[in-house]
């Protein structure tokens, strides 16, 4: 099923989710050895760029076992973990007791209508089958006024060593996950999403043209990652 993924990169909702399944004990581990524990310093700018408040109500999309969802817990505010991995979710649910997992497709998502003053998404819209309809879902469920925050892997600033990142991490990646990772093949799947997905500026159009507005976005290690970040337009004055 992974190798049909691989060579088509369709993200057919069921075969990503089994995929997730298939890595989910050991996904936080591999994810810190595969980046050398630079993940856990893009956490901490996620953390400001959501800048989760007391009492506000946040939806953390591809949430996987939590390990995002936990700082916006720890700084006081209502936290929803979706994904559409059963694996990922009961790992979760196991480790992060205190926090609500739900199983959340975000092509549709099992919220009412602006339901959330933060809907955040960290390494997850680049699975989504359909990015455009999935940015639609989360403008639905946002509060006027409400955050969008976009965690995502992205292009280089400089686009000759962007073609050689590109390159590394279809070397780099599987070779690492060999090494501590059940299901190294998954790894590869990631690596090529990563390497097919769009830039900054295009990502950028999609999140307009899904309805949101005040788009911006700032690059992490050179673009390694970038945030995006915009609103959901306010309901005019009566």
């Amino acid at each position: 099923m992974v190798l049909m993924i691989r060579a088509q990169l369709d993200k057919k909702k069921t075969d990503v989710a089994s995929m997730f399944d298939a890595v989910a004990r050991r996904y936080d581990v591999t994810n810190d050895a595969m980046t050398f524990g630079i993940s856990r310093l893009w956490r901490i700018e996620i953390t400001r760029a959501v800048d989760p408040r007391p009492g506000e109500r946040i939806l953390d999309l591809a949430a996987g076992t939590g390990s995002s969802s936990v700082p916006f817990a720890k700084a006081g505010a209502e936290v929803v973990a979706g994904d559409i991995s059963e694996g990922m979710l009961a790992v979760g649910r196991e480790k992060h007791p205190e926090i609500e997992f739900v199983y959340a497709d975000a092509m549709d998502l099992p919220f009412d209508d602006g339901e959330f003053d933060v809907v955040t998404i960290t390494y997850g819209l680049r699975n989504v089958t359909d990015p455009h309809l999935g940015l639609r879902e989360m403008l639905r469920v946002l509060k006027p006024g409400g955050r969008l925050v976009v965690a995502e892997f992205s292009a280089l600033e400089s686009r000759m060593l962007n073609s050689v990142y590109k390159e590394y991490i279809m070397a780099a990646l599987p070779t690492v996950a060999r090494a501590v990772s059940s299901n190294p093949e998954a790894y590869v799947y990631l690596a090529e999403s990563i390497r097919a997905w769009p830039d900054q500026l295009t990502l950028s159009h999609w999140i307009l043209d899904a309805g949101f507005d005040q788009v911006k976005y700032r690059n992490l290690t050179g673009g390694v990652v970038a945030l995006h970040h915009a609103l959901k337009p306010a309901e005019p004055a009566a």
